[in-house]
């Protein structure tokens, strides 16, 4: 198997009462790449995936697959599979017999459907499994099924929507790491739809973040969430303290904004000048105990153990105030009354004001 690229070129979908689900879109996700789309419901990810499928027609633009032009090619004849959150295993097939099913349609003799089943059962590690009915397996199990009837037809790219918002949570860590092992091993290009930002984060080369129809920025993992681009990357990506205000200054890549809770210094991405309304983002993690360039004062008002961490809840200046800190018994423990607070600079980033997500933390609330 080997992957193609996705290419959308001003790809737009209006529903015939309307609606815009996806605005004009240029994209391109590379050959072998194991790219994620990441939003949520109703953001026009899913639209997206059909429209490469074949399941949509754009209402305008192009969706080319490895330079050919998709136009008005029905979706068992594009070099594209489907993996749906529902599976849709036949419950009465062996587990073997369900990974050929795609071949038979195809007229692929049995002696080679059931060799080419075995090969894929034993790519997901489920070759004692063939005789098996999809009933008598595990969640993850049923899921590896699927995967590889997908890949029976040899795709050039598979497409994945939310295959894994079934499961839970233990299942679904596991099967992060499986599906990134059998994209790595086939070399298939994989488009994989979630609103879960722990998959994108884990799974991915790239990621695009969208929202209301547009893509609002693509980028690696580590860039999205330590660089993003728009407020609702920031907010939408991991967790956030946010503060709206209007810059003080500029220059030199960075920017400090007034705020209620007073001025701060951050980065300065989107080259906002003296004037302008923005809101700074700072990480929980990025948050410090003790003295700081950026200082502030806040009240211990909750605790909340989370396993790996602890989070402290403050309140300053009728706000809340979010620090995670690693639970290693090493951390400093805040005291009772007013605490200094504080981040480094290059902590924070100063973006436009916009939309943000509703997940996220918002000081400004």
């Amino acid at each position: 198997m080997r992957g193609r690229d996705v290419v959308l070129d001003g790809v737009e979908i209006v529903y015939p009462n309307g609606f815009r689900a996806v605005e004009a879109t240029d994209l391109r996700v590379e050959a072998g790449e194991f790219f994620s789309i990441l939003g949520p419901s109703g953001c026009g990810k899913t639209t997206i995936l059909r429209a490469v499928s074949g399941f949509v027609e754009p209402s305008a633009g192009r969706v080319l697959i490895g330079g050919e032009n998709q136009a008005g090619r029905a979706p068992h004849l594009r070099p594209t599979a489907l993996i749906f959150q529902s599976l849709a295993l036949f419950p009465l097939m062996s587990v073997r017999d369900n990974v050929a099913f795609g071949l038979e349609a195809r007229g692929v003799p049995r002696a080679e459907r059931r060799r080419r089943a075995e090969e894929l059962l034993e790519l997901v590690a489920l070759s004692d499994q063939a005789g098996k009915k999809p009933g008598e397996l595990s969640g993850g199990q049923r899921q590896r099924v699927a995967i590889a009837r997908a890949l029976a037809v040899e795709p050039a790219v598979l497409l994945l929507d939310e295959p894994l918002s079934a499961l839970d949570l233990k299942l679904r860590s596991h099967m992060r790491a499986e599906l990134r092992a059998i994209q790595k091993q086939t070399g298939v290009t994989f488009i994989y739809i979630t609103h879960d930002q722990g998959e994108a984060l884990t799974m991915s080369d790239r990621i695009a973040v969208m929202d209301r129809g547009r893509i609002e920025q693509v980028g690696t993992g580590d860039e999205i969430y330590s660089a993003p681009l728009t407020a609702f990357a920031a907010s939408f990506v991991g967790e956030a303290n946010i503060l709206p205000g209007r810059i003080a200054e500029a220059g030199g890549g960075e920017a400090s904004i007034d705020t209620d809770l007073g001025r701060f210094v951050g980065r300065n991405p989107r080259g906002l000048r003296r004037g302008d309304a923005g809101l700074l983002f700072v990480r929980p993690e990025a948050m410090r105990l003790g003295p700081a360039d950026n200082a502030l004062e806040g009240t211990l008002a909750r605790r909340d153990l989370e396993g790996p961490f602890v989070t402290y809840v403050f309140r300053a200046g009728g706000r809340e105030v979010t620090m995670h800190l690693a639970n290693t018994g090493a951390a400093p423990v805040p005291g009772a009354g007013a605490q200094p607070l504080g981040f480094a600079a290059r902590d924070a980033v100063i973006l436009p004001e916009g939309p943000l997500a509703k997940t996220g933390r918002e000081l400004a609330a």
